[in-house]
């Protein structure tokens, strides 16, 4: 099992497909994103066109799948989905692109990792639906152009640095998303706890929310486990007690903080005098891979304000201080009533 406090993707994510929105109307926080797209995609059905590719960018578990689902809904299109690893070759998205219908959508997730080979038959795909096939090889190669249907490519990515100038700027409408609020988060939950069949109080939701991260995939896991403890208890209420009870068990204090959070500030405050710490020292120091500290703990600490990153190094902040400032701070008692 992995990490509950990551933000990737996880085997026991697939539970919960169910619950996605599948219109913009249902779909909680995320305002302006879901301002924009409204108009584009009404805009798209009054002259009759297709809606102009998208681009959605931000931080894992935040919903880029399930926007480009409602899209799909929204135009009344449907989904083909795959992902930026998956396509190695320029035959397998001449493949997806020439099976699709009409109006259809193209998901692809991840798209920045798609290879830069397969990347540049997309061009012409997006802007003149067109595709441009080799033929043979050595001085017998030709070039044939086929038509496709007009789509709607809908990219994500989580690191939308890495995209290419040309693939960017054949994107129409491009997305950031952000963190959701503390109160977006508490809706979601209280949302998936009515279709799970569990009752939830404002109060619990705003705790269960409170150590969330800002991101709906993680607190449908949290809100799981508190499940789990009530149904072993026999109950349909997520009450307070429970998830106490909850988070005592996976040691998650009340700043959303685990027990490798806690060592990296530890390690950081004490080994290291507050700081400033490189990265590669202080995974050395935690025993980990650079790029697990980097891209799996660190993201959160920075996004929280408990670490701050500075031109020599990583430094502990004045509230990552005071997290760890006495043994097991908000989780002994959890501070539920804060």
């Amino acid at each position: 099992m992995g990490r509950i406090l990551s933000s990737e993707p996880q085997n026991e994510d697939e539970n919960f497909v169910t619950i996605r929105p599948t219109s913009l109307d249902e779909y909680i926080g995320q305002k302006e994103v879901k301002s924009r797209l409204e108009i584009s995609i009404r805009a798209s059905k009054m002259r009759g066109d297709v809606l102009d590719h998208v681009l959605l960018a931000g931080p894992p578990g935040l919903g880029k799948t399930t926007l480009a689902m409602i899209i799909a809904h929204e135009t009344g299109g449907h989904l083909q989905a795959t992902s930026g690893p998956v396509i190695e070759r320029q035959g397998d998205l001449a493949a997806v692109l020439t099976s699709l219908s009409s109006g259809d959508v193209l998901f692809i997730d991840e798209i920045h990792r798609l290879p830069r080979v397969v990347e540049e038959i997309l061009y012409n795909a997006m802007e003149d639906f067109q595709l441009d096939i080799l033929v043979g090889k050595g001085p017998g190669a030709r070039s044939v152009r086929l038509s496709i249907n007009p789509f709607t490519l809908v990219g994500a990515t989580t690191r939308s640095g890495l995209l290419t100038p040309p693939l960017r700027n054949r994107f129409g409408i491009a997305l950031e998303l952000d963190f959701y609020s503390v109160k977006d988060i508490a809706l979601i939950i209280k949302r998936t706890a009515s279709i799970l069949g569990m009752k939830i109080n404002e109060e619990c939701a705003l705790e269960i929310a409170k150590r969330s991260r800002g991101t709906p995939r993680i607190a449908n896991r949290l809100l799981k486990r508190a499940r789990d403890f009530a149904t072993v208890k026999s109950e349909n209420t997520i009450t307070l007690e429970t998830i106490g009870e909850t988070f005592r068990a996976m040691k998650i204090d009340s700043h959303g903080l685990d027990d490798v959070d806690r060592k990296i500030l530890s390690k950081i405050l004490n080994d290291y005098h507050g700081g400033p710490v490189g990265l590669n020292s202080l995974a050395a120091t935690m025993g980990m891979e650079t790029e697990t500290v980097s891209e799996v703990y660190e993201p959160y600490l920075l996004q929280a304000g408990f670490v701050a990153r500075t031109s020599r190094g990583r430094i502990i902040t004045p509230k990552g201080y005071a997290a760890i400032g006495k043994p097991l701070i908000g989780f002994e008692n959890l501070d539920l009533e804060e």
